[in-house]
C-alpha cells in the first residue's frame, strides 16, 4: 500500500512539471523547429509564399564577407569579455570578502550596471564618445585637441563595445566568485598559515581550485553573454560603420529586416546557436575535468 501512495504522489510531482514543457514546447522548441525549417528556403520575411532552396543559405554563409566580420568580433566580444569579467569579478570578490567597513556599499556600486538595460547603457555611452557634442570631445576642447570620431574606426569600436559589456557585467562574475569564496571553510587557511603558506600559496593551493565550480559558472554564462552580444552594439552603432562592428546577433537582425533574407538570416541564426553551443560545452567539460582532478 505504502509504494502505491509512494507512486501516486511522484505521479502527482510529476504534474508540476506539465506547464513548463508546454512554454519550453511553446516558446523554444517549436521556434527553433521554424527557424530550422526557414533556412532551407529564400523567404523573404514578409511575402506569403516560400521556396525551399536546400543548403544555398549555408553555402552563401562560407562566401559572405561581412559574416566573416560579424564572426570575427563575435568571438571579440565573447571571449574577450569573458576573460576580463570573469579577472575583474574574482578580484573584486577577493577584495570584498575582507569584510571591510563599507563593502556593502562598494558591492552596490558594481553591481549596479548590470542592472541597466543593455540598450539604455549603449544610449548612455553613446552621449559620451559622440562626435558632435560627445563628453569626451567636449573634454579635448578643453585642452585645444581636435574632435574624436571614435566609432568611425572598426578596431576601434570593437574595442570600445567589449570594454562596455566588461564593465556592465563584470559584476555577475564578482556575485558568483563571492558565493564560491564564502563556501571555503576559514579552518583550511588556517590550518596552510599554520604550515607557514603565505597568501599566494593559500590563493593557488586552496581558493582557486576550491572556486572551480563557482569559476564553472561564471566563465560559461560571460561567455554565452559576449557570443550572442545585441544591444550594446545597436545603441551604438547599427553594427556600422557599413557591417564593421556587427555581432552575429546583429547581423541576424539586418539581413532578416533590412536585407529581408529571412531564410539567410535564420541559417546564421542556427550557426550562432551552434556555435554556442560547441563553445559552451567545451568549456563545461575542460572545468568539469578540473574538478575531477582536484
Amino acid at each position: 500500500m505504502s509504494k502505491t501512495l509512494r507512486t501516486l504522489r511522484k505521479s502527482r510531482i510529476n504534474l508540476f512539471y506539465v506547464p513548463a514543457l508546454v512554454l519550453m514546447l511553446l516558446f523554444v522548441a517549436y521556434p527553433f523547429a521554424q527557424a530550422i525549417h526557414l533556412s532551407f528556403t529564400n523567404w523573404n520575411g514578409y511575402s506569403q509564399t516560400m521556396h525551399a532552396v536546400g543548403f544555398a543559405n549555408y553555402v552563401s554563409m562560407l562566401h559572405d564577407p561581412n559574416l566573416r566580420t560579424a564572426f570575427i568580433n563575435t568571438l571579440i566580444y565573447g571571449f574577450g569579455s569573458a576573460f576580463f569579467q570573469n579577472v575583474l569579478g574574482l578580484l573584486f570578490a577577493l577584495f570584498l570578502n575582507s569584510r571591510f567597513r563599507g563593502h556593502s556599499i562598494v558591492r552596490t556600486f558594481i553591481y549596479l550596471p548590470v542592472m541597466i538595460s543593455g540598450l539604455i547603457m549603449g544610449y548612455i555611452i553613446y552621449y559620451f564618445v559622440q562626435y558632435d557634442g560627445g563628453i569626451f570631445n567636449e573634454i579635448l576642447g578643453w585642452f585645444g585637441a581636435a574632435p574624436v570620431d571614435f566609432m568611425a574606426q572598426r578596431w576601434r569600436a570593437v574595442l570600445i563595445i567589449t570594454a562596455i559589456n566588461i564593465w556592465q557585467y563584470a559584476g555577475i562574475s564578482m556575485v558568483i566568485y563571492m558565493a564560491g569564496l564564502q563556501s571555503i571553510p576559514t579552518t583550511y587557511y588556517e590550518a596552510a598559515r599554520i604550515d607557514g603558506a603565505g597568501t599566494l600559496r593559500c590563493f593557488w593551493s586552496i581558493t582557486l581550485p576550491l572556486i572551480t565550480p563557482a569559476m564553472a559558472t561564471a566563465v560559461v554564462m560571460n561567455l554565452i553573454g559576449g557570443l550572442k552580444l545585441f544591444d550594446v552594439i545597436m545603441a551604438l552603432t547599427g553594427g556600422g560603420p557599413g557591417f564593421a562592428t556587427n555581432s552575429l546577433s546583429t547581423y541576424i537582425s539586418n539581413q532578416y529586416f533590412n536585407a529581408q533574407r529571412a531564410g539567410y538570416s535564420a541559417a546564421v541564426g542556427i550557426a550562432t546557436f551552434l556555435l554556442i553551443v560547441l563553445v559552451a560545452g567545451i568549456f563545461n567539460h575542460l572545468f568539469a575535468t578540473r574538478e575531477l582532478e582536484a
